[in-house]
Protein backbone atom coordinates (compact mmCIF):
# COMPACT_ATOMS: atom_id res chain seq x y z
CA UNK A 1 0.00 0.00 0.00
CA UNK A 2 1.17 3.55 -0.59
CA UNK A 3 -0.11 6.90 1.14
CA UNK A 4 -0.59 10.24 -0.78
CA UNK A 5 -0.53 13.27 1.97
CA UNK A 6 -2.08 15.82 0.10
CA UNK A 7 -0.31 19.36 0.84
CA UNK A 8 -0.90 21.55 -2.03
CA UNK A 9 -3.62 23.61 -0.21
CA UNK A 10 -2.25 27.17 0.67
CA UNK A 11 -3.23 28.04 4.15
CA UNK A 12 -5.31 31.19 3.19
CA UNK A 13 -7.27 31.05 6.02
CA UNK A 14 -4.29 30.62 8.70
CA UNK A 15 -2.41 33.00 6.95
CA UNK A 16 -4.57 35.97 7.16
CA UNK A 17 -4.90 35.55 10.46
CA UNK A 18 -1.24 35.01 11.15
CA UNK A 19 -1.10 38.68 9.63
CA UNK A 20 -4.29 40.21 11.61
CA UNK A 21 -2.37 38.91 14.80
CA UNK A 22 -0.82 42.02 16.66
CA UNK A 23 0.76 40.28 19.35
CA UNK A 24 3.81 39.08 17.46
CA UNK A 25 3.48 35.65 19.16
CA UNK A 26 2.94 33.75 15.84
CA UNK A 27 4.55 35.73 13.41
CA UNK A 28 7.87 32.74 12.92
CA UNK A 29 4.61 30.57 10.99
CA UNK A 30 3.84 33.42 8.25
CA UNK A 31 4.75 31.77 4.58
CA UNK A 32 4.59 27.78 6.51
CA UNK A 33 2.64 24.91 4.61
CA UNK A 34 0.07 23.93 7.22
CA UNK A 35 1.69 20.48 7.15
CA UNK A 36 5.12 21.99 8.13
CA UNK A 37 3.25 24.07 11.03
CA UNK A 38 4.83 22.71 14.51
CA UNK A 39 2.68 20.50 16.61
CA UNK A 40 4.47 19.65 19.70
CA UNK A 41 7.53 17.73 19.20
CA UNK A 42 7.54 17.74 15.21
CA UNK A 43 5.66 19.18 11.64
CA UNK A 44 2.40 18.26 11.73
CA UNK A 45 3.00 15.80 8.59
CA UNK A 46 5.84 14.24 10.81
CA UNK A 47 3.56 12.61 13.31
CA UNK A 48 1.87 11.10 9.89
CA UNK A 49 5.38 9.68 8.42
CA UNK A 50 6.41 8.76 11.52
CA UNK A 51 3.63 6.32 12.70
CA UNK A 52 3.00 5.16 9.07
CA UNK A 53 6.76 3.94 9.17
CA UNK A 54 5.86 2.43 12.72
CA UNK A 55 2.97 0.84 11.96
CA UNK A 56 4.13 -0.67 8.69
CA UNK A 57 1.32 0.35 7.24
CA UNK A 58 2.33 1.36 3.61
CA UNK A 59 5.91 1.04 1.90
CA UNK A 60 6.13 4.84 0.28
CA UNK A 61 5.10 8.37 1.53
CA UNK A 62 3.75 10.52 -1.70
CA UNK A 63 3.29 14.28 -1.14
CA UNK A 64 1.74 16.18 -3.08
CA UNK A 65 2.58 20.18 -2.66
CA UNK A 66 2.48 23.26 -4.73
CA UNK A 67 5.55 25.19 -6.10
CA UNK A 68 5.37 27.82 -3.91
CA UNK A 69 6.09 25.08 -0.99
CA UNK A 70 8.12 22.67 -2.70
CA UNK A 71 11.72 23.74 -1.57
CA UNK A 72 10.57 23.50 2.21
CA UNK A 73 8.99 20.40 1.73
CA UNK A 74 12.10 18.50 0.03
CA UNK A 75 14.30 19.83 2.91
CA UNK A 76 12.00 18.67 4.91
CA UNK A 77 11.76 15.04 3.12
CA UNK A 78 15.40 14.66 3.53
CA UNK A 79 15.13 13.29 6.64
CA UNK A 80 13.46 10.59 5.60
CA UNK A 81 14.09 7.60 3.28
CA UNK A 82 10.47 6.54 2.59
CA UNK A 83 9.12 9.88 1.37
CA UNK A 84 8.81 11.51 -2.05
CA UNK A 85 7.60 14.96 -2.88
CA UNK A 86 5.58 16.18 -5.71
CA UNK A 87 4.91 19.59 -6.89
CA UNK A 88 1.42 20.12 -8.80
CA UNK A 89 3.13 23.33 -10.18
CA UNK A 90 0.60 25.82 -8.79
CA UNK A 91 1.63 29.08 -7.47
CA UNK A 92 -1.51 30.20 -6.69
CA UNK A 93 -4.60 29.25 -4.75
CA UNK A 94 -6.66 30.86 -7.32
CA UNK A 95 -4.61 28.48 -9.94
CA UNK A 96 -4.75 25.40 -7.86
CA UNK A 97 -5.61 21.95 -8.93
CA UNK A 98 -7.90 20.61 -6.12
CA UNK A 99 -7.41 17.47 -4.15
CA UNK A 100 -8.60 15.04 -6.33
CA UNK A 101 -6.30 16.46 -9.08
CA UNK A 102 -3.68 16.28 -6.75
CA UNK A 103 -4.15 12.83 -6.17
CA UNK A 104 -4.60 11.69 -9.79
CA UNK A 105 -1.46 13.01 -10.40
CA UNK A 106 0.27 11.12 -7.81
CA UNK A 107 -1.09 7.95 -8.79
CA UNK A 108 -0.24 8.55 -12.38
CA UNK A 109 3.42 10.20 -11.37
CA UNK A 110 4.77 7.32 -9.06
CA UNK A 111 2.78 4.61 -11.44
CA UNK A 112 0.80 3.14 -8.27
CA UNK A 113 -1.23 0.24 -8.94
CA UNK A 114 -1.70 -0.42 -5.42
CA UNK A 115 -4.45 0.47 -2.86
CA UNK A 116 -3.73 4.06 -1.68
CA UNK A 117 -4.33 5.42 1.88
CA UNK A 118 -5.06 8.93 1.17
CA UNK A 119 -4.59 11.69 4.36
CA UNK A 120 -5.39 15.38 4.63
CA UNK A 121 -1.89 17.41 5.06
CA UNK A 122 -3.41 19.69 7.48
CA UNK A 123 -5.15 16.73 9.92
CA UNK A 124 -4.31 14.44 12.87
CA UNK A 125 -6.83 12.38 15.30
CA UNK A 126 -7.62 11.89 18.31
CA UNK A 127 -5.26 9.31 20.25
CA UNK A 128 -7.69 6.54 20.08
CA UNK A 129 -6.90 6.16 16.15
CA UNK A 130 -4.23 3.53 14.92
CA UNK A 131 -3.03 2.87 11.44
CA UNK A 132 -2.67 -1.01 13.05
CA UNK A 133 -6.39 -1.11 13.55
CA UNK A 134 -7.04 0.99 10.15
CA UNK A 135 -4.51 -1.74 8.27
CA UNK A 136 -6.43 -4.96 9.82
CA UNK A 137 -10.02 -3.28 9.02
CA UNK A 138 -9.28 -2.65 5.64
CA UNK A 139 -7.43 -6.06 4.96
CA UNK A 140 -10.96 -8.00 6.51
CA UNK A 141 -12.61 -5.76 4.11
CA UNK A 142 -10.58 -6.82 1.09
CA UNK A 143 -10.68 -10.77 2.12
CA UNK A 144 -14.63 -10.27 1.43
CA UNK A 145 -14.44 -7.95 -1.81
CA UNK A 146 -11.64 -6.34 -3.97
CA UNK A 147 -13.98 -3.74 -4.68
CA UNK A 148 -14.47 -2.57 -0.87
CA UNK A 149 -12.86 0.52 0.37
CA UNK A 150 -12.76 2.82 3.72
CA UNK A 151 -12.96 5.51 5.25
CA UNK A 152 -13.41 7.34 8.71
CA UNK A 153 -15.69 8.65 10.56
CA UNK A 154 -16.54 10.74 14.08
CA UNK A 155 -19.97 11.82 15.92
CA UNK A 156 -19.85 15.77 15.30
CA UNK A 157 -22.32 17.99 17.23
CA UNK A 158 -25.47 18.66 15.69
CA UNK A 159 -24.84 22.61 14.63
CA UNK A 160 -21.69 21.20 12.70
CA UNK A 161 -23.48 19.02 10.16
CA UNK A 162 -23.22 22.10 7.96
CA UNK A 163 -19.48 22.12 8.12
CA UNK A 164 -18.79 18.95 7.62
CA UNK A 165 -19.67 15.65 4.68
CA UNK A 166 -22.45 13.51 6.89
CA UNK A 167 -21.96 9.62 6.38
CA UNK A 168 -25.37 7.59 6.56
CA UNK A 169 -24.42 4.01 7.06
CA UNK A 170 -26.36 0.93 7.36
CA UNK A 171 -26.22 -1.92 10.02
CA UNK A 172 -23.04 -3.24 8.26
CA UNK A 173 -21.34 0.33 8.25
CA UNK A 174 -21.54 0.16 4.55
CA UNK A 175 -22.17 4.04 3.75
CA UNK A 176 -25.12 4.82 1.90
CA UNK A 177 -24.78 8.02 1.01
CA UNK A 178 -22.88 11.07 2.13
CA UNK A 179 -24.19 14.75 2.60
CA UNK A 180 -22.19 17.28 1.74
CA UNK A 181 -22.88 20.07 5.13
CA UNK A 182 -26.48 19.54 5.33
CA UNK A 183 -28.61 21.10 7.88
CA UNK A 184 -29.30 19.08 10.75
CA UNK A 185 -32.71 18.21 10.08
CA UNK A 186 -32.12 16.95 6.70
CA UNK A 187 -30.14 14.10 8.33
CA UNK A 188 -30.11 11.98 11.51
CA UNK A 189 -26.76 10.69 11.08
CA UNK A 190 -24.27 13.17 12.86
CA UNK A 191 -21.24 10.96 11.23
CA UNK A 192 -18.58 13.59 10.32
CA UNK A 193 -16.20 12.28 7.64
CA UNK A 194 -12.27 13.37 7.71
CA UNK A 195 -9.80 13.31 4.75
CA UNK A 196 -8.34 10.11 5.72
CA UNK A 197 -9.70 7.59 3.02
CA UNK A 198 -8.08 3.88 1.78
CA UNK A 199 -9.16 3.32 -1.54
CA UNK A 200 -8.92 0.17 -2.96
CA UNK A 201 -6.69 -0.75 -6.25
CA UNK A 202 -9.87 -1.21 -8.00
CA UNK A 203 -10.84 2.14 -7.54
CA UNK A 204 -8.26 4.19 -8.96
CA UNK A 205 -9.47 4.38 -12.47
CA UNK A 206 -12.72 6.24 -10.86
CA UNK A 207 -10.64 9.31 -10.47
CA UNK A 208 -10.09 9.77 -14.26
CA UNK A 209 -13.98 9.38 -14.82
CA UNK A 210 -14.54 11.75 -12.23
CA UNK A 211 -12.34 14.34 -13.22
CA UNK A 212 -13.29 13.81 -16.98
CA UNK A 213 -16.96 14.24 -15.63
CA UNK A 214 -16.41 17.43 -13.76
CA UNK A 215 -13.65 18.69 -16.08
CA UNK A 216 -16.02 22.07 -16.47
CA UNK A 217 -17.07 22.22 -13.08
CA UNK A 218 -16.19 25.08 -10.52
CA UNK A 219 -12.83 24.56 -9.10
CA UNK A 220 -15.07 23.98 -5.25
CA UNK A 221 -16.20 20.87 -7.48
CA UNK A 222 -12.70 19.21 -8.44
CA UNK A 223 -10.96 20.44 -4.42
CA UNK A 224 -12.49 19.09 -1.37
CA UNK A 225 -11.81 15.19 -1.65
CA UNK A 226 -14.73 14.15 -0.17
CA UNK A 227 -16.67 15.23 -3.33
CA UNK A 228 -14.69 11.96 -5.19
CA UNK A 229 -15.89 10.34 -2.09
CA UNK A 230 -20.03 11.12 -2.58
CA UNK A 231 -19.62 10.26 -6.02
CA UNK A 232 -17.90 7.06 -5.67
CA UNK A 233 -20.00 5.69 -2.91
CA UNK A 234 -22.99 4.53 -5.40
CA UNK A 235 -20.19 2.97 -7.62
CA UNK A 236 -17.98 0.93 -5.29
CA UNK A 237 -18.11 -0.21 -1.90
CA UNK A 238 -17.37 2.29 0.87
CA UNK A 239 -17.55 1.27 4.63
CA UNK A 240 -17.00 3.42 7.97
CA UNK A 241 -14.49 2.50 11.15
CA UNK A 242 -15.09 4.68 13.94
CA UNK A 243 -12.83 7.05 15.57
CA UNK A 244 -13.13 9.47 18.59
CA UNK A 245 -12.23 12.35 16.95
CA UNK A 246 -10.27 15.00 14.91
CA UNK A 247 -8.14 18.22 15.05
CA UNK A 248 -8.08 20.34 12.05
CA UNK A 249 -5.71 22.91 11.47
CA UNK A 250 -7.79 24.69 9.41
CA UNK A 251 -7.35 28.79 11.07
CA UNK A 252 -4.92 29.96 13.67
CA UNK A 253 -7.55 29.11 16.80
CA UNK A 254 -7.46 25.85 15.68
CA UNK A 255 -3.91 25.66 15.25
CA UNK A 256 -3.15 27.17 18.82
CA UNK A 257 -5.34 24.32 20.67
CA UNK A 258 -3.79 21.42 18.26
CA UNK A 259 0.32 22.67 19.28
CA UNK A 260 -1.51 23.06 23.26
CA UNK A 261 -2.90 19.52 22.99
CA UNK A 262 0.49 17.90 21.64
CA UNK A 263 2.34 20.00 23.86
CA UNK A 264 0.65 19.07 27.14
CA UNK A 265 -1.50 16.23 26.64
CA UNK A 266 -0.27 13.79 24.35
CA UNK A 267 0.19 10.76 26.68
CA UNK A 268 2.72 8.83 24.25
CA UNK A 269 4.48 10.34 20.89
CA UNK A 270 6.19 7.16 20.41
CA UNK A 271 3.37 4.93 19.76
CA UNK A 272 0.71 7.58 18.68
CA UNK A 273 -1.09 6.89 15.54
CA UNK A 274 0.77 4.10 15.33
Amino acid sequence: MKAVILAAGYGTRLQRDVAADSSGKFAHLAGTAKPLLPVGPCALITHWVRALTASDCVDRVYVVTNAVYLAAFEEWASHFTNVEILSDRTTSNDGRLGAVACLQLAVKHFNVDEHVLVIGGDTLFKEDFSLSKVKERFSDLQAKCEDNCLVLSYQCKEQETRKYGILEVDGDLRVLCMKEKPLPSETTSRRACPCFYVFSKKSLPLLDAFLEEKKEAPIDEKDAPGNFVSWLIPRKPVYVQQISGRFDVGNLPSYVECDLYFRENLQDVESYMV
